[in-house]
């Protein structure tokens, strides 16, 4: 795990060139504290630097050049099936031009090199990991840039008078100093909206970031981004007509392989544990497979309603595993707040807890650990999905003139003023009431008339996740639920969750894996009928697939998340902290009236104003006044 940095340009001079570059490298040295190399040819200047975690020799510093010195590469991620490409690579195949590959090293990095030298970008088909990376032809001066699948690792890029600028983090790109800074009024809408901005678009309107499944070119002069794989074009529908204990066992097949895969590594690692189904399930998995003890890490809170802490502990003493607990209380979180959201590389409403056990994690001496990020997903353990799969049996309602549907809104809203009321109300004022209209709804933060007030704008673009369900191909009537894990995927997880996963773990020079990503854990899952998930219990499908795994007070608990006493929290130890980010946002063209009336309703405890309405905001001031 790494960060990478570049420029492709025929306009810079050299000495232009090398001096941003370096600025970007070491925008990015959080990333990589082992090793840091730079290379250039006078058109493309590469910059990595090193977190060692396969090989850690010297021989594993990048950039790396193939045995022939015609290609270099940088690389960020790992690929777990690295081990046996390396092996058919090394093999010629008779009857064609391709040549066995000479390794000079045993890193995964020079299999990703070997790879794109057989198959092209048909590489991207046999991989299997986490990954941005960016691979120079010398001979052609062709620059070949790629994102993993799931969009675990991210990569942001601007191309700007024949320019080409692209890293591992957005500060990166920033600190070359070759491009503009401007902030996207469009984009701030998103972020608003959503306490992120998706993909492809940034907060900073000249900088994007390549989508996940893609890979990036530049053809006469211009960005070109391909597609080489599509979540919802690429289901596994093995599933169909076997018993649901046959897809039980494929669940925990895949699972099993999913951990095992990630457990590939030369340094010491463990695993977060918060108590929940999906951490346990990954720790249960961790303790079977691996040789050696697994550490574990959790967050204690003194409030012991927000505490998972009794869960962990039965977790961890099923499975004898070192187990580390962070206690925290507000006085503690309020001294490491600073640092974490000056970690923070692009706005987001959500971080914090992640750097927090994340630091104290690298300080106990871990370089690499697992996660559960990504069950509650692809398993239907949201209520969204519950909420979701009763609304399309609730077809009904479209027949209802849609001047009575605003009425009863209006109505409903009259009687009841929580965040929910107001949402389900906005949906039965829709044009249709579906899906489409729907969702979107249920992941917003602020409502459009708030975002307005607080950006004075008559307008608004058209919501970013409801553009993407309209471009969405897929409509299979048995899969529902897989239609919004698809949703959730593309938007929730990869726009917040993984990202905030990669900054606040890196900011600590901290590898984070998470098996429930495996694609082909993914691909599967999504092609099981929605008779075998639909979310009676949490996480049926899953529970039941690893029911001789997991202990019967872990499955049967109730649901609690990863979550931080922030209601209590911002009007009390952390106020004054919020009160002065909030004025920043005038910097950004807010309207401090506006602002300041959210603030006050939130302090009086209006069922509208909750906590994860205003903390976005913070994040944005915060992170306004270090963009400078």
């Amino acid at each position: 795990m790494c960060g990478i940095a570049g420029i492709i340009s025929s306009n810079l001079s050299k000495d232009k060139a090398v001096v941003a570059l370096q600025r970007m490298n070491n925008a990015i040295a959080h990333r990589g504290p082992d090793a840091e190399g730079t290379w250039n040819d006078g058109y493309a200047y590469l910059g990595h630097r090193r977190l060692s975690i396969i090989d850690l020799s010297d021989s594993g510093t990048q950039p790396l050049h193939s045995y022939d010195n015609r290609y270099v590469i940088i690389y960020n991620g790992e690929l777990y099936n690295y081990k046996e490409l390396r092996l058919q690579l090394q093999r010629a195949i008779q009857g064609t031009n391709q040549q066995p590959y000479f390794f000079k090293t045993q890193t995964d990095t020079e299999v990703i090199l070997a790879a794109y030298i057989r198959w092209g970008a048909d590489c991207l088909e046999h991989f299997n990991g986490m990954f941005a990376f960016a691979i120079y032809d010398k001979q052609e001066k062709n620059i070949f840039i790629a994102r993993d699948r799931m969009g675990i690792k991210p990569l942001y890029y601007a191309f700007q008078n024949n320019t080409l600028v692209f890293a591992s983090e957005l500060r990166s790109v920033l600190q070359s100093n070759l491009v503009d800074k401007k902030i996207s009024q469009d984009a701030l809408v998103d972020y608003l909206q959503y306490q992120t901005v998706h993909a492809p678009n940034t907060i900073i309107g000249e900088v994007k970031m390549l989508l996940p499944g893609h890979f990036l070119t530049i053809e006469n002069n211009e960005i070109k981004t391909t597609p080489y794989w599509k979540l919802e074009k690429n289901i596994n529908y093995a599933s169909i007509g076997k018993s649901y204990e046959e897809i039980c066992k494929d669940v925990r097949t895949l699972f099993y392989e999913a951990v095992e895969r990630r457990l590939v590594a030369d340094v010491p690692f463990g695993a977060f544990l918060s108590g929940g189904i999906d951490s346990s399930a990954i720790v249960g998995a961790m303790s079977q497979i691996s040789p050696q003890q697994v550490k574990t890490f959790s967050v204690v809170f003194n409030e012991s309603e927000f505490s998972e802490a009794n869960y962990a502990r039965i977790v961890s003493e099923k499975f004898k595993t070192e187990h580390h607990e962070i206690k925290l209380n507000p006085q503690d979180f309020l001294q490491q707040l600073p640092e974490a959201l000056n970690a923070m590389d692009h706005p987001s409403g959500d971080g914090p807890n992640t750097y927090i056990v994340s630091k104290a994690t690298k300080n106990a001496g871990i370089t690499m650990a697992l996660s559960g990020l990504g069950s509650d997903e692809i398993f239907a353990g949201y209520p969204i999905f519950k909420q979701s799969y009763k609304l399309e049996q609730q077809w009904w309602l479209n027949f209802v003139p849609r001047l009575l549907r605003v009425t009863g809104a209006a109505a409903l809203t009259s009687f009841n003023k929580n965040v929910a009321a107001q949402k389900l109300a906005q949906i039965l004022a829709k044009p249709q009431v579906n899906f489409n209209y729907a969702y979107p709804l249920s992941r917003q933060v602020l409502m459009d008339k708030q975002v307005k007030q607080l950006l004075q704008r008559s307008d608004l673009p058209m919501n970013s996740v409801y553009r993407f369900l309209r471009l969405l191909e897929f409509d299979d009537k048995k899969h529902h639920l897989s239609k919004y894990s698809i949703a959730e995927i593309s938007t929730y997880m990869q726009n917040v969750l993984l990202r905030d996963t990669d900054q606040m773990s890196m900011a600590s020079a901290l590898e984070v894996r998470v098996p429930f990503l495996d694609y082909k854990l993914v691909e599967y899952v999504l092609g099981v009928d929605d008779k075998h998930k639909y979310p009676h219990t949490p996480k049926k499908l899953l529970t039941d697939s690893l029911q001789e795994l997991l202990p019967a007070e872990i499955m049967n608990r109730k649901k609690m998340g990863f979550v931080l006493p922030w209601q209590v929290w911002m009007k009390n130890d952390l106020k004054h902290f919020c009160e002065q980010n909030l004025s920043q946002l005038e910097n950004l063209g807010f309207n401090p009236h506006a602002v300041n009336k959210l603030w006050q309703a939130f302090l009086k405890g209006d069922p509208q104003i909750t906590w994860s309405r205003i903390w976005p905001l913070v994040t944005l001031g915060n992170w306004q006044k270090n963009i400078d």
